[in-house]
């Protein structure tokens, strides 16, 4: 009998098999992610949540890191909410973590906000200079995914009965305490419509987990597009490893700005089935064939071996290599991505 939300090895190398060839469009509409007890990710062979393959990264394995750590810069992130909220057409802030908020004309997201730290034995990098009350009041909070540095509880509860959430399946155990909670769940390519936006929850190659005990992948998790209003589309790719998928999702719609969780890359043969490296990052971007890369999920906590300050080094070394660096939007935690009511490219600030 498997466990709740866990596939055996078998019944993962089958999904995996027949996901292979088929059209995402296929994948959603049969439900192939599916599973007997919660989700199954078919984009992959391996099972994910195996707690000896973490007591075997810490305990047993070299970080070739460690003598750069001193280096990591504390740094207060602050936002001007003000200039924000008076954003006439399309903003993009990249808040902390993997959050940013969206101001798209009259109607604001923010996704998978994290405003505090993360347990007790990750030091938090980038605290907030400003209190979460300063924050507008999004009209929708977008979740990728389960894992605790993007379902925040503490945060989410400050937008209980004052903003329309939008998760992937599951999660219903998680808001079994909030009040007044609106919420839409999406499955894969399933699309929640609000007048000129339009938000689309895309598949990606990851997992989720809340409880060890449980198992993983008892709820789901995704990309998303966003078709806003203002009329630039914009891709979040979550949390997500790499997968042969990104032309295909890229033929969906004309990407305006991709915006890519780029951290907790190092050491590679751990974290590979999890999370993207630059050149990964980079392959991505040019399948989508994006006009311009974002990267978030850095510079608040050292979640794999590398320090919080080297992602965007290396995703700017990397865009220069293959003569992409212009396509490159840099934002320090903080910083926002204004985009020209004339149609022309975003310009960070």
């Amino acid at each position: 009998m498997l466990r709740p939300g866990t596939a055996s090895a078998a019944i993962q190398a089958e999904v995996f098999r027949r996901a292979s060839g088929l059209p995402l469009a296929e994948i959603a509409a049969t439900r192939l992610h599916h599973g007997p007890s919660g989700f199954l990710n078919p984009f992959s062979e391996r099972g994910h949540g195996n707690m000896l393959g973490v007591l075997s990264w810490k305990l047993f394995h070299r970080n070739e890191f460690k003598e750069y750590y001193p280096d990591e810069p504390v740094t207060r992130v602050e936002v001007d909410w003000t200039a924000v909220k008076e954003t006439q057409g399309l903003s993009l802030t990249f808040v902390k973590h993997s959050c940013v908020f969206i101001k798209d004309r009259e109607r604001s997201i923010i996704i998978d906000p994290v405003f505090g730290g993360l347990f007790g034995f990750f030091r938090d990098f980038s605290p907030l200079a400003f209190a979460p009350a300063d924050v507008p009041r999004p009209d929708y909070v977008l979740l990728t995914h389960g894992h605790y540095d993007h379902l925040d509880l503490p945060t989410l509860r400050l937008f209980d009965g004052r903003s329309h959430f939008i998760t992937p399946l599951g999660y219903d155990s998680v808001f079994s305490g909030f009040n007044g909670l609106k919420r839409t769940r999406l499955d894969w390519l399933e699309t929640h419509r609000d007048g000129g936006l339009e938000i689309t929850l895309l598949p990606c190659n990851h997992w989720t987990m809340r409880n060890p005990l449980t198992g993983p992948n008892r709820s789901l998790w995704g990309s998303y597009l966003i078709r806003t209003a203002a009329g630039p589309n914009i891709f979040i790719s979550g949390d997500a490893a790499w997968f042969d998928r990104y032309g295909e999702l890229g033929r969906l719609a004309d990407i305006d700005l991709a915006v890519f969780n780029l951290g907790a890359y190092e050491p590679r043969w751990f974290m590979k089935d999890s999370h993207m490296n630059p050149a990964e990052v980079v392959r991505a971007f040019l399948e989508l064939k994006a006009r311009r890369l974002m990267i978030v999920h850095w510079g608040a906590f050292r979640l794999g071996d590398e320090p919080v300050h080297f992602p965007p080094r290396d995703i700017r070394l990397e865009m220069e290599k293959q003569g992409l660096f212009d396509r490159l939007i840099a934002v320090e935690p903080g910083g926002n991505v204004v985009f020209p009511r004339d149609g022309g490219p975003p310009t960070a600030s």
